[in-house]
């Protein structure tokens, strides 16, 4: 529990600086490019569009779902989960790779080693916060107008970040001790993809015929994210209305920022003997 509590201590007193060195990563990273920073939300965007044209008007026959609210543009489903994976996904690689990367850049700064996947976090959160602006846009160009349940986005989002914490603490750690782990951790995030709400309706098309395959992906706390993102702008559930896979996923996280906090101090004094 102290490991916890020192940890969560580290994030709030280092925030700014946090936010100063990610906003640095994304300048730098993209400096020598003509378009610059442009290219951080270029590529996602192309992404979309190539999703949408491939799984909305190539594999599929209509472009509307089904959801709370009616029919919905395909895209506008789509774009509820696919935004989120954006994010995600990079940020798992960054986040599991930060320490290792920036262990000897900080060794010599007052900085917690703890807060290096909170910049990878926070970097990627820039181009995401840009994205999810456009979505809304997009939002109100269909005709979908805000109500209530935009409220529970809040939620989501804070669930996202805390477990993409929780996650790339307890990665990185592991990263710089194996490092074979991070190309394992590359193969795990492609085949996530597939079996994340991103792109199809996982709960309707196994619902009936494979309950309890869908149970076992459900158990996957990224799930829950992605799936609270969609329900939020389509007018699902809230939710509090499932109390047992809300507490699920909150006893798994804090467990995993309970495991990742202590092996981060365990092994904290010992990351440059490791590179």
């Amino acid at each position: 529990m102290n490991a916890l509590v020192r940890i969560v201590k580290e994030q709030v007193t280092s925030f700014p600086l946090i936010l100063r060195l990610a906003a640095y990563e994304t300048k730098s990273k993209y400096q020598m490019n003509y378009l610059g920073v442009l290219w951080q939300f270029l590529n996602p965007l192309i992404q979309m569009l190539a999703y949408w044209f491939v799984f909305g008007m190539g594999i599929r026959k209509s472009g509307a779902v089904s959801t709370g609210i009616g029919e919905v543009p395909f895209i506008i489903w789509m774009l509820a989960g696919l935004i989120p994976w954006f994010f995600i996904s990079p940020t798992i690689l960054d986040g599991s790779n930060s320490v290792f990367k920036r262990i000897n850049m900080v060794a010599k700064m007052n900085f917690p080693i703890s807060a290096l996947p909170s910049v990878a976090i926070a970097a990627n959160l820039f181009s995401y916060f840009v994205m999810m602006g456009i979505y809304v846009i997009a939002l109100l160009a269909f005709g979908i107008y805000p109500s209530v349940h935009w409220i529970e986005y809040f939620y989501y989002l804070f669930c996202m970040i805390v477990f993409m914490f929780s996650f790339s603490l307890f990665n990185s750690t592991i990263s710089v001790l194996v490092r074979d782990y991070q190309f394992l951790l590359q193969s795990v995030t492609r085949l996530l993809f597939f079996l994340l709400p991103v792109f199809w309706d996982i709960s309707h098309q196994l619902g009936k015929n494979h309950p309890n395959m869908l149970a076992a992906i459900k158990l996957n706390p990224l799930f829950y994210i992605i799936d609270g993102f969609r329900h939020s702008f389509m007018g699902g559930t809230w939710f509090f209305e499932d109390m047992k896979y809300t507490l699920y996923f909150w006893i798994f996280t804090l467990l995993l920022l309970t495991a990742g906090s202590l092996l981060h101090m365990k092994f904290r004094d010992k990351f440059v003997d490791f590179l």
